[in-house]
């Protein structure tokens, strides 16, 4: 799945917090944003109240549920600044995709 792709499944999923802005970093890949404020998914790279950090990668591995969420976490794999309550949120926004 390329990153257009990623965009427009999470766009129709409504994959993002109500009311949060969640942005998915992916490294030279560019990022998401999960726009909750204005309920839309885009390409934006703007400020967020939550970035997560992870290889583009791994989060294919993650999101064929190859990898888990909180093993990648724990190993360094995935890496969350700002409001960790959100990134803990999204597990559950992320298995609408599923």
């Amino acid at each position: 799945m390329t990153k257009q792709e990623l965009v427009q499944k999470m766009q129709e999923a409504q994959a993002f917090i109500p009311g949060k802005k969640v942005k998915l970093h992916f490294g030279d890949q560019g990022a998401i944003m999960l726009d909750g404020q204005s309920n839309q998914v885009t390409e934006d790279d703007g400020d967020a109240d939550t970035t997560i950090k992870v290889a583009w990668d791994d989060w294919q591995s993650m999101a064929a549920g190859q990898l888990d969420g909180m093993t990648a976490f724990m190993t360094g794999k995935l890496k969350v600044e700002g409001d960790m309550s959100n990134a803990m949120q999204l597990q559950g926004v992320l298995a609408k995709l599923r």
